[in-house]
C-alpha cells in the first residue's frame, strides 16, 4: 500500500527545516472542517502538530475521529496536535513528546500553554509558547543561574501573562520591575533564555515527523 502523508505545522518547525527530515505534503497550521477534504484526498498518514486557535475554530475530536475510523494513522504532539492526541489516544490517536505526556498527565490543562502570536505570512512565532519558558526556567534553575524561588515567581508571572505578549526579555523586565530578581540576574536570565533557551515544541515537532516517517516506512512494505 502506497502511503501518502500530510503534515499541519508552521510554528513549531518551518516547512523548510521539516522538509529536512520527512518528505511529504505540508500544509499550514490545521482548522476546523478541514481533515475530511484530505481523507476523500487518500492521505493516509497525517501529522498535527500546529493548529489553529481562539480566534478561529480548532480542529474538532469528531473530524479526527472520523479520520481514524477510516484508517487513518493521525500522529499529535508539540502544539495542537499535543492536546489533541491527548484527548483522542484512546480512539487510536498517536502522541508524541513531552507536550503530549504533560497533557495526558494533566500536568498542563490550559490551551495557552502551547499558543503563539504569529507572523500572519510565514506562520513564524513571534512571542514564546509557556511550554518553553517552563523549560528554560527549569534548566536556569538547574544551571545555578536563579532560586527555586526566583524560578516559581517568575514562572508564575509567565503563567499569568497573556499568550501573545510572553517574552524572555519581557519576563525578565517584569520580574525585575516587581522585585522578583536583582537587574545583574536579570541580565544574566535573559542572556541565558536567549542564548540557551529550550525550546520543547521544536524537538516534539520533529518527534511527530519522525514518528510519521516512521509509519509511512511500514505502510510501504
Amino acid at each position: 500500500m502506497k502511503a501518502k502523508a500530510v503534515i499541519f505545522t508552521g510554528n513549531s518547525i518551518s516547512h523548510e527545516d521539516a522538509k529536512k527530515i520527512l518528505r511529504a505534503d505540508y500544509q499550514p497550521p490545521v482548522r476546523r472542517f478541514q481533515l475530511e477534504k484530505f481523507v476523500q484526498q487518500g492521505y493516509n498518514v497525517m501529522g498535527i502538530i500546529d493548529g489553529i486557535f481562539f480566534d478561529r475554530a480548532a480542529v474538532g475530536h469528531r473530524e479526527i475521529i472520523s479520520a481514524l475510523n477510516a484508517g487513518v494513522k493521525v500522529v499529535g504532539g508539540a502544539s495542537m496536535g499535543a492536546l489533541r492526541a491527548s484527548e483522542l489516544d484512546t480512539h487510536g490517536m498517536i502522541g508524541v513528546g513531552k507536550v503530549y505526556e504533560w497533557y495526558r498527565d494533566g500536568i498542563i490543562e490550559a490551551d495557552d500553554e502551547v499558543a503563539v502570536s504569529t507572523n500572519p505570512d510565514t506562520f513564524e512565532p513571534i512571542s514564546v509558547p509557556l511550554v518553553n519558558m517552563r523549560e528554560t526556567l527549569k534548566a536556569a534553575l538547574t544551571a545555578g543561574i536563579i532560586s527555586k524561588k526566583e524560578h516559581e515567581d517568575l514562572l508564575e508571572l509567565a503563567i499569568n501573562t497573556y499568550y501573545p505578549d510572553r517574552s524572555y526579555l519581557g519576563l525578565t523586565k517584569e520580574g525585575a520591575k516587581k522585585g522578583l530578581i536583582s537587574e545583574e540576574k536579570r541580565k544574566k536570565l535573559l542572556d541565558f533564555c536567549v542564548n540557551s533557551g529550550i525550546d520543547v515544541k521544536r524537538q516534539d515537532a520533529v518527534l511527530v515527523l519522525e514518528t510519521v516517517k516512521k509509519l509511512v516506512e511500514e505502510t510501504e512494505i
